[in-house]
């Protein structure tokens, strides 16, 4: 063994029993990861905060609901899980996400032309006229006017929101990655001109 290699033995192990280091150690501490989550999350109540001025909401689910609901639309989860996870029915998240303009593709899988929906509703059709053009039962109508509600209220503010919701977590994701990649670039800085003999 070399003296810089004893040299460094000897302090790790004099550090590793000192018990003030250990205490330290177990301490949780944050990151600047859980800094940015609560930011999105303040940023994606802001939204829905604005939503809520301009229209009103099906469902009186609460913000924080919404929240996760958004967060969970995007990372791909389905109704019944967010249902599951939120103590809540799939129909009331279906129903929350129409509020919150989410309309996924699965969602616009008609028995009939939703584009014609669309315009039945914007032309204020009652639901006796709307079934009869649409040739479906109430249940069928009910569920897919939701839809082509969202869908037109979306496209009057040409997906405003929706643009918003995804900024917000792109932002986020960009973030996350720089945050990573800063922490990476700096352990290799740190230790790119170490010369490292760990025979003891």
């Amino acid at each position: 063994m070399d003296e810089k290699t004893e040299q460094l033995r000897d302090i790790f192990v004099d550090v590793a029993e000192e018990e003030t280091v250990t205490e330290r150690q177990k301490e949780e501490r944050g990151s600047l990861t859980d800094a940015d989550e609560g930011a999105v999350d303040d940023r994606l109540v802001e939204v829905i905060g604005e939503m809520r001025q301009r229209y009103d909401f099906e469902t009186d689910c609460e913000t924080a609901t919404l929240v996760r609901i958004v967060r969970g639309f995007y990372e791909g989860a389905n109704d019944e899980a967010l249902a599951s996870e939120l103590d809540l029915d799939p129909e009331t998240v279906r129903i929350a996400r129409m509020d919150l303009h989410l309309v996924g593709e699965s969602d616009t899988d008609a028995p009939f032309e939703l584009a014609t929906l669309r315009d039945l509703l914007v032309e204020d059709a009652d639901e006796e006229t709307i079934a009869a053009e649409l040739d479906a039962d109430e249940g069928a109508i009910d569920r897919y006017r939701r839809v082509a509600a969202a869908q037109n209220r979306a496209r009057r503010t040409s997906q405003r929101y929706r643009t918003a919701f995804e900024e917000v977590l792109t932002d986020a994701d960009l973030s996350i990655q720089h945050t990573a990649s800063v922490q990476e670039d700096g352990l290799e800085e740190a230790t790119e001109d170490m010369e490292v003999d760990v025979s003891f």
